[in-house]
């Protein structure tokens, strides 16, 4: 039975990446292949080592200003993290992470700061009493408007800086490829590409929103009971048609990181083992012996211990073969998480 303790490795804080690097192309690129040693490249050399010319598969999906501050009619002030930001208007119910919601009554209004926007606590979803996600109902106001005006972006909790996000951030926690507003996190992997870099890459792209549960550490003593919530996807019909034909050419696809792993692997196992287009909603984990059956190749970030995204990365390729590529990557001084620099692993 794996465990959380199956996922985890030691990290100096120093290695945390608090600020992008000064160009997007400027990452380092652990190479782990299928057999033989690392290889420490740059993401620079990817068209180099790509030569075989897979199908790069990236997640267009643009990050929302999502965390906003409100207060109830007493004054009392909570902090909210939206977690499924969309074009919605009065009377459209929406989830959030709320500090302190314990403190809130059902019914009550809450006035977000900065915003024409008024929201009512609904408290906890009747379907999913272990969600930590609270239902609010939208009383006045549009909620992508409201929170364009008022919310600031949703950096992980890991970059702990005094000054908070930055008009830097505002551009670099954004994939170059970002459009189709709806995520509370950035797909990071795909941080490293800039315009000249994608465009020399046969490349297609899909929508994945992601969600703040994927920085939910794992905490159920059998990992695969972890729960990250449910997450909007769409395929359209270019990149589906992309794909399939890539694969009947039996090239290799090559997926931007774990929300396109995600989303692909979940299709795919509704759909027979293939790519359909469609919109939906993915709540999958994968955890070891999930069995892949689209994506071959996984450009990723370096991930925290004891997290879903590590435990499938772990999954794709061996968990003794990833965690020995983090012991050279700590060993080397490369850069980790959101901001931080990238591993392409072959499966």
């Amino acid at each position: 039975m794996p465990s959380p303790a199956d996922f985890d490795f030691e990290l100096p804080t120093a290695q945390i990446a608090q600020r992008p690097p000064e160009r997007r192309d400027a990452a380092r690129l652990l190479l782990v292949p299928r057999a033989g040693p690392v290889q420490h490249r740059g993401i620079v050399d990817l068209p180099q080592l790509l030569a075989d010319r897979p199908l790069i598969v990236v997640n267009d999906s643009k990050v929302v200003p999502a965390r906003i501050h409100a207060r109830r009619e007493t004054g009392s002030r909570f902090e909210l993290l939206i977690v499924d930001p969309a074009a919605l208007g009065p009377g459209a119910r929406v989830h959030a992470w709320i500090r302190k919601a314990k403190r809130l009554r059902v019914g009550e209004l809450l006035q977000v700061e900065g915003a024409e926007l008024t929201l009512r606590y609904q408290g906890r979803p009747t379907d999913q009493p272990d969600s930590r996600a609270c239902v609010l109902e939208i009383v006045h106001g549009q909620l992508l408007a409201g929170l364009d005006a008022a919310g600031e972006l949703p950096l992980p909790p890991y970059i702990a800086r005094p000054d908070g996000p930055s008009a830097q951030d505002l551009e670099r926690y954004q994939t170059v490829f970002a459009r189709d507003r709806g995520s509370v996190a950035a797909p990071t992997a795909g941080l490293h590409f800039d315009d000249a870099l994608l465009a020399s890459l046969d490349h297609t792209a899909i929508t994945l929103h992601v969600g703040p549960g994927t920085f939910l550490p794992l905490e159920a003593e059998d990992v695969r009971a972890h729960r990250v919530g449910a997450e909007r996807y769409e395929i359209s019909e270019q990149a589906a048609a992309q794909i399939e034909s890539a694969r009947a050419e039996g090239r290799a696809i090559l997926a931007v990181g774990t929300t396109v792993t995600r989303t692909l692997e979940s299709v795919a196992a509704a759909h027979g083992g293939r790519i359909v287009a469609g919109a939906g909603a993915t709540e999958l984990v994968i955890t070891p012996g999930h069995p892949f059956s689209i994506v071959d190749r996984l450009l990723t970030n370096f991930h925290l211990p004891r997290s879903s995204l590590l435990m499938l990365v772990c999954s794709f390729a061996g968990r003794e073969r990833v965690l020995a590529a983090y012991a050279e990557a700590v060993r080397a001084n490369y850069r980790f998480y959101s901001y931080g620099d990238c591993m392409l692993v072959e499966r």
